[in-house]
């Protein structure tokens, strides 16, 4: 099972089969096997060229990039390519991240992290609040940049 970290606070996954979501893997969405009408998330690969996925994401209700290992950081990257290419649906890291980078990633673009349960009893959810920016007028980097268009 896993475990949704979200604004520094740990949450069920409501984009599962359960509540009628759909994950679909990028290539299905390339060869035309799914319709963007769909209520669908999109497993986009971390090493996809962002000038292409932008395409075929942009009507997709959210985007997870996977992070085979911590120490692989090119979904950071990815996330902040994609919004700025204008991709405003919900971005969601999902794999090793540990509490130490979900600051990095929030200011990547991520909106959450999807991690196991292993990982969240061993970093409890206080570990993941304190890395939640603080402060009055902090806006997250979705915020900042749909002011900005």
């Amino acid at each position: 099972m896993t475990t949704i970290v979200r604004d520094g606070a740990f949450h069920g996954d409501d984009l599962s089969e359960e509540h009628g979501f759909r994950w679909v893997e990028f290539e299905s969405l390339l060869a035309g096997d799914v319709t963007v009408d769909d209520e669908i998330g999109v497993r986009l690969p971390n090493s996809a060229d962002p000038s292409v996925a932008i395409d075929h994401v942009l009507g997709v209700d959210a985007v997870s990039i996977p992070f085979p290992s911590f120490a692989d950081g090119r979904g950071f990257g990815l996330a902040r390519w994609l919004r700025r290419l204008g991709y405003e649906g919900r971005l969601r890291a999902t794999g090793h991240l540990i509490a130490d980078q979900y600051a990095f990633a929030l200011r990547c673009g991520f909106d959450e992290v999807e991690i196991s349960d292993d990982l969240a009893a061993r970093q409890d959810e206080s570990q993941w609040k304190v890395q939640v920016p603080r402060g009055a007028g902090q806006q997250s980097y979705q915020d900042r940049l749909r002011k900005s268009a």
